[in-house]
C-alpha cells in the first residue's frame, strides 16, 4: 500500500485543489451520517487505517483520535482487538506507528 505522505498531499492540493475539496467535503459529509461521535469516528478510521496498512492515516487518526478525547489505551484498544481480523502482525505494525505518535506513553 503506497503511503500518501503530508507533503504530496500539500503538491496534490495546490495542483488540484477541486479535487481536494471534494475529498475533504465527503469526509465531512460522511461524519453527519449518522451518531457516531468525533472519537469514535477516528477510532474506527484508524481500525481501518491499520487493516489496509496504511502508516500515514494511522498516525494521522491516531492524532486526530486524541484530538477528539480518546485515550492512548483507547486507541491502543481499538487495533488490538483486531487481531482476530487482520492478524498480529498487521496489528503490532500499526501499534508501532501509533507509539511514534503517542511516543510510546502508556496511560
Amino acid at each position: 500500500m503506497a503511503e500518501i505522505k503530508v507533503d504530496h498531499y500539500l503538491k496534490i492540493k495546490q495542483s488540484s485543489p477541486d479535487f481536494i475539496a471534494a475529498v475533504e467535503g465527503l469526509g465531512k459529509a460522511i461524519k453527519k451520517c449518522g451518531p457516531l461521535d468525533e472519537k469514535t469516528v477516528q477510532l474506527v478510521q484508524l481500525a481501518g487505517a491499520a487493516a489496509i496498512r496504511s502508516e500515514g492515516a494511522v498516525h494521522s487518526h491516531a492524532r486526530r483520535a486524541l484530538e477528539a478525547g480518546a485515550g492512548t489505551e483507547e486507541i491502543r484498544q481499538s487495533l488490538i482487538v483486531l487481531t482476530s481480523t487482520i492478524g498480529f502482525p498487521a496489528v503490532m505494525a500499526a501499534l508501532s506507528w501509533i507509539d511514534e505518535v503517542l511516543g510510546g506513553d502508556q496511560e
